[in-house]
C-alpha cells in the first residue's frame, strides 16, 4: 500500500489536495500486523481554518444549487461507490481490520445514504396557510443550517461519513471532516470520489490530523461554522457540547452505547442465536450498537448459552484480507488491553470464561471471541461499552426485572429483544430507555431508519427523512393580506 495515490495523504481544502502548512505528517498501519500502509497529511490549526474559509466561501453558491442538481451528485457518489465496492473495501479492511465481507457491506450500506438522501433533497418542503384568525398568511421556508464539521470514527471509516455528508449536501449545507487519525484513507478517497461525481469546490473538505482538538476547538470557535454533527465517546461528545454551546451551534450527537440484547423463553432459538451473533460480533463487536449484556430468561439461559458459546469459538480469526476470516484485528494496543483489562476484572470478581479470555502471541492487535457466565453486577464490563469481541450472558427471571437492569446505564442508544410473544415485543418497546430496538433482529441500521440514541447516547437523529431537518433551519414569514 506504500503505492497509495498522492491524494490519499493529502489534505482536501477548496478545489486543492495539499500538504499540511507545516508539513507533517503521520503514519497510518494495518491493525492486523503493525506494519504503516501510509503516511498523511497531519493538519494544524491554520488548515482547519483554511477549509472553513473554503466552506463558507462555497456556502451561498451550493445553497442556490437546484435540488435536482444536489441530488444528481449524490446519485453519482451512490454509484461510484457501487462500482468501486472492491477497492474501498479493501481500504478499509487494511486501515480499521475488520473482514473483508464487513468491508463490503459498509460500503453498500455508505452508498445508500447517498442514494436515500439524493430522492430527499428534492423533497424538503415548507409550507404556506391561512393565520387561524384570518387577515395574514403563514409562509415557512427551509434554509440550509451553513458550514457544517464533521468529526468521525475509526469503526466505520466510510458509512459515518456518508451519513453526514450525504444529508448535509443534500440539504446546501458545506461540510469540514475530520476523520479518525487511526482511519483517515477511507474519507480521503470519498472525498476524491465525490468530486470525480461532481461535488464543486469548497463543498466537500476534508482535514487529516492528530491534534483534532485544537484544529476542532478552533473551527467551533469561528462564528463561520454553524453546525457540527460528532460520532464518537460520549466523554468526548461532552467536552464538544460544552465547547459548542459558545457560539450556540447546532448539533448532532451519536455517542457511546450499552446495549442489552434479551432472549425470552417463548423466542425463537435458532433466531435469538443468529440475530445474537449479528448484535455482538458485527465490525468485531468494535459498534456503538454491538450487544454489551445478553440477557437469558432461566428456562432457555443453558441451551442458549451453549449454541451460542459453540458458534463464537468457532468463528476464524485472521488477517481481514485472509478467505475464511471471520474476526478481524482490533483497531489498535489500547483496544485489545482495554478488553484484556475488562475480563480480568470480571474474571477476578467470580466471573468463568466458556470461550476465549486470552489475547493471542504473534503481531497484530487481536483478541479472540469470548464467552463469559456468572458474571457479578459489579463487573467493570457490565457498566463499560466493551467495543470488542466479548460476550458476557446473564440470566433474568422476569420482564421487569430484565428491564430494570437494562435501564440501569446512562447509555440509551439500543436494545435488542427476542420473543414471539406481540404484547410482550410492545412492552419491552414501550419500557426500554433506549432510542432503538431490534426486534427479533440483530442488525437494525438502515439509511431510511432515524438513527439515535437517548439519555448519554446523544442528540439528533441521522438517515430516514428526520436526517435531513438536521441540517435546516426554518424561516416563517407573516404575510399581510388586507
Amino acid at each position: 500500500m506504500n503505492a497509495l495515490p498522492s491524494e490519499h495523504r493529502r489534505l482536501r481544502i477548496g478545489d486543492a489536495w495539499r500538504d499540511a502548512t507545516s508539513g507533517a505528517t503521520f503514519a497510518v498501519e494495518d491493525p492486523a500486523t503493525g506494519k504503516t500502509i501510509a503516511e498523511v497529511a497531519d493538519a494544524g490549526v491554520d488548515d482547519g481554518l483554511a477549509a472553513l474559509d473554503a466552506a463558507a466561501k462555497a456556502q451561498a453558491q451550493w445553497a442556490a444549487t437546484p435540488p435536482r442538481r444536489r441530488s444528481e451528485v449524490l446519485t453519482a457518489t451512490y454509484r461510484a461507490l457501487t462500482e468501486r465496492s472492491e477497492e474501498i473495501a479493501r481500504l478499509i479492511t487494511l486501515e480499521m481490520g475488520k473482514p473483508l465481507a464487513e468491508a463490503r457491506a459498509e460500503v453498500a450500506y455508505g452508498a445508500e445514504f447517498f442514494r436515500w438522501f439524493a430522492e430527499e433533497a428534492v423533497r424538503v418542503e415548507g409550507r404556506y396557510s391561512t393565520a387561524p384568525h384570518g387577515g395574514y398568511r403563514i409562509l415557512t421556508v427551509p434554509k440550509p443550517v451553513g458550514p457544517c464539521v464533521f468529526v468521525t470514527p475509526w469503526n466505520f471509516p466510510l458509512a459515518m461519513g456518508a451519513r453526514k455528508i450525504a444529508p448535509a449536501l443534500a440539504a446546501g449545507c458545506t461540510t469540514i471532516t475530520k476523520p479518525a487519525a487511526l482511519t483517515p484513507l477511507t474519507m480521503l478517497l470519498l472525498a476524491r470520489i465525490m468530486e470525480e461525481a461532481g461535488v464543486p469546490p469548497g463543498v466537500v473538505n476534508v482535514v487529516t490530523t492528530r491534534r483534532a482538538g485544537e484544529v476542532v476547538s478552533a473551527l467551533l470557535a469561528d462564528g463561520r461554522t454553524r453546525k457540527l454533527s460528532f460520532t464518537g465517546s460520549t466523554e468526548v461528545g461532552r467536552v464538544l457540547l460544552r465547547q459548542a454551546a459558545d457560539k450556540v451551534l447546532r448539533t448532532s450527537m451519536e455517542l457511546g452505547g450499552n446495549a442489552a440484547l434479551i432472549v425470552c423463553a417463548d423466542a425463537d432459538l435458532d433466531v435469538a442465536v443468529e440475530g445474537a451473533m449479528v448484535a455482538k460480533m458485527r465490525n468485531i463487536g468494535e459498534s456503538c450498537i454491538a450487544a454489551n449484556r445478553i440477557y437469558v430468561e432461566e428456562p432457555v439461559r443453558e441451551e442458549f448459552t451453549a449454541r451460542f458459546a459453540a458458534r463464537m469459538g468457532a468463528l476464524s480469526m485472521g488477517h481481514g484480507l485472509d478467505d475464511g476470516v471471520n474476526v478481524g484485528a482490533l483497531i489498535d494496543e489500547d483496544a485489545v488491553e482495554r478488553i484484556d483489562e475488562l475480563v480480568a476484572d470480571a474474571v477476578e470478581r467470580g466471573a468463568r470464561v466458556l470461550v476465549g479470555g486470552e489475547r493471542p502471541d504473534g503481531p497484530g492487535h487481536f483478541y479472540p471471541p469470548t464467552v463469559l457466565v456468572d458474571v457479578p453486577e459489579k463487573a467493570r464490563m457490565l457498566k463499560a461499552e466493551i467495543f470488542g469481541p466479548v460476550a458476557p450472558i446473564l440470566p433474568f427471571t422476569s420482564d421487569d426485572e430484565v428491564m430494570a437492569r437494562a435501564n440501569d446505564t446512562e447509555y440509551g442508544l439500543v436494545g435488542y429483544v427476542f420473543t414471539r410473544d406481540l404484547q410482550r415485543a410492545l412492552r419491552f418497546t414501550e419500557g426500554l430507555d433506549t432510542g432503538m430496538l431490534g426486534v427479533n433482529r440483530g442488525l437494525i441500521s438502515d439509511p431510511s431508519a432515524p438513527f439515535g440514541g437517548v439519555k448519554q447516547s446523544g442528540i439528533g437523529k441521522e438517515g430516514s427523512h428526520e436526517g435531513i431537518l438536521e441540517y435546516l433551519e426554518l424561516t416563517y414569514a407573516a404575510i399581510d393580506l388586507p
